[in-house]
């Protein structure tokens, strides 16, 4: 895999960009910016350290699907970081296997640093190479929808 980092600046407190980014206090706001990787994108679970997370939408075909992560680190409003191992499809959760070797344990990074008046939100994602064009497309628009979230707000 790669470790691919993608950052953006946001006129805003770290407080309110890791809170609205993770939508720890509305969800709507989550699926909001990562409507950018899946219109039906969303969360099942928790944030809190050692949870287990799913990452799911709708897929082509009307499934639920995504993938399952634990988050393996939080700081509030500093860091967080998830640790996929499997896959979500419909209610089965998929965690061994060909479809999910090449990635398991990939972390998905997420770094909020405030000079008082901006915050930087750094993304680092472990990305396997086949979805490299992919990541460097959606990330950064990812990204901007999240900086205009936050700021509307």
């Amino acid at each position: 895999m790669v470790r691919k980092v993608y950052q953006v600046s946001v006129a805003a407190p770290k407080e309110k960009c890791a809170d609205l980014m993770l939508g720890l206090t509305d969800k709507s706001t989550y699926e909001a910016w990562t409507a950018e990787f899946n219109p039906t994108s969303t969360f099942d679970g928790s944030w809190d350290l050692g949870s287990k997370i799913k990452f799911v939408g709708v897929d082509e075909n009307g499934n639920k699907a995504g993938m399952l992560g634990r988050i393996v680190a939080h700081e509030p409003a500093k860091f967080v970081s998830i640790q996929h191992y499997g896959l979500v499809e419909g209610e089965q959760e998929i965690t061994e296997g060909p479809q999910v070797e090449s990635w398991a344990g990939g972390h998905e990074n997420y770094t909020f640093e405030s000079d008082g008046q901006q915050t930087t939100i750094t993304a680092e994602i472990d990305v396997t190479p086949e979805h490299l064009d992919y990541f460097d497309k959606t990330y950064p628009a990812a990204l901007q929808k999240l900086k205009e979230i936050i700021e509307e707000n």
